[in-house]
């Protein structure tokens, strides 16, 4: 099994890294505040005004390591990847994927099955824990309504019909989210999804989260060589990395939702921690973002048992794991592509 290594992310600005040997060191105004090996290091997360000498970057794409850079608020702005590895083949198969109707439209009805199963699952959870009758009976009429939308997804015969049930069950999760939320629900009020910028708190949460799990899909398609840019649910388009948006897409719920939940019902995320901007943008602090990276890279080393493998894993290696049983049904290995479910 693959070693869940870690990510540093960096985010006190007018950082410097150099390499000191096999060490990465990071220095504030000439002072040393970090020194960690490099074999440690899966990736880099550099947020806003982070320097690095020209060898930081150098060995991170030597060892196939990645580099990505955000804005100051969490906003992805770019990545360094080293050379492409893995079969040529395997990246040629999936590229004919995307040509070939019937096996685009059967691999992203089951990442959108695992997504709106994955999602459904939080709505019942979240009845369950309510304590008011209203409000539960809403969470389980949307659940209930998801469940359909999942029974319908199976008769779609094209990538559009695929996507208007993605849609729809989204917009029905999101209708309901809000009752999801116990903690200060003045402040972490929520009207649907909204981004780009996000509107309000909660989105300004989830958009953050989310970013940093693609940054982890990505890193995790990138480990058994397919093409990231490349999608099938995500179509193709200049700059966006499809398949790791459709992988995404079966851990939203699993991982940054409950996630984002947790963090304002126990209160380690207030009203404190985001600022809005001129024009009614929202963003979290850098101390808020703080609270949040930490959370989530402990998130990411809870266990789990793998529903297919039968296998106790921890929560990070998830993505991993379902880019290899991806690159199984693309090489023709397997017959489904079959998304993690949560049990």
């Amino acid at each position: 099994m693959k070693e869940l290594l870690n990510t540093l992310y960096v985010m006190t600005q007018d950082s410097y890294l150099r390499i000191d040997h096999d060490t990465l060191r990071l220095e504030v105004g000439g002072e040393r505040r970090l020194i960690t090996p490099i074999h440690h290091l899966q990736s880099l997360v550099l947020f806003g005004n982070v320097m690095a000498t020209p060898f930081v970057f150098h060995r991170f794409a030597e060892d196939n390591r990645t580099v990505v850079f955000l804005d100051y608020r969490g906003r992805f702005k770019g990545r360094l990847e080293g050379p492409q590895t893995g079969n040529v083949l395997l990246r040629r198969a999936q590229h004919m994927i995307v040509d070939d109707q019937e096996r685009a439209v059967f691999l992203s009805k089951a990442m959108v099955a695992g997504k709106i199963q994955n999602a459904r699952q939080v709505l019942l959870r979240a009845a369950r824990d309510s304590g008011n009758d209203e409000e539960k009976k809403q969470l389980r009429v949307a659940a209930e309504i998801m469940a359909t939308a999942l029974q319908s997804l199976g008769g779609a015969s094209s990538l559009n019909e695929v996507r208007g049930f993605e849609g729809h069950a989204a917009e029905t999760y999101f209708s309901v989210f809000s009752l999801m939320v116990r903690a200060d629900r003045e402040h972490f009020a929520m009207n649907g999804r909204n981004r780009r910028p996000p509107l309000d708190p909660v989105n300004a949460l989830l958009s953050f989260l989310y970013a940093l799990l693609l940054n982890d899909c990505l890193s995790a398609l990138q480990s058994v060589g397919l093409d990231c840019q490349v999608g099938v649910l995500h179509g193709l388009r200049s700059g966006r990395p499809g398949l790791g948006l459709d992988l995404m897409e079966e851990f939203r719920s699993f991982i940054a939702d409950r996630l984002a939940l947790s963090l304002i019902n126990r209160k380690q995320i207030t009203g404190e921690d985001f600022e809005t901007r001129p024009g009614g943008a929202v963003y979290l602090v850098e101390a808020g973002r703080r609270k949040v990276i930490t959370e989530y890279q402990r998130r990411k080393q809870e266990k789990i048992t793998h529903p297919l493998l039968k296998q106790e894993i921890v929560v990070g290696l998830l993505p991993f794991v379902q880019a290899r049983l991806l690159a199984r049904f693309i090489r023709g290995d397997a017959e489904a592509y079959l998304p993690f479910l949560v049990r």
